[in-house]
């Protein structure tokens, strides 16, 4: 007998005194206590429970962020190169700490 593919009348059927033994047996195998596979096992029959409970993605889910449109005056100062060169602000930061 495994907990995989049980559903809870499934689990309702089982002898208490079966299921503890199985669930004790689970835990040592996994290393766990037997409190910490019952919160393991719990976790995980509602993380598949919410899962199978979501809607399905009706098309490609894109990030908005790729499709964001600059602003005119970034984009020209872009082009003109005003981002580039210039001193890396982490050694600007390391100057001023050795200078303490």
């Amino acid at each position: 007998m495994t907990f995989e593919g049980l559903n809870v009348r499934d689990v309702m059927q089982i002898p208490s005194e079966e299921l503890d033994a199985k669930l004790r047996q689970v835990a040592a195998a996994h290393r766990r206590s037997v409190t910490q596979e019952t919160i393991h096992l719990l976790e995980t029959a509602i993380i598949a429970e919410e899962k199978a409970l979501l809607p399905a993605p009706s098309g490609p889910v894109v990030s908005k962020w790729a499709n964001r449109k600059l602003l005119p005056e970034y984009e020209a100062m872009m082009k003109t190169g005003a981002f580039s060169g210039g001193t890396d602000s982490t050694i600007g930061l390391s100057e001023e700490r050795d200078a303490r």
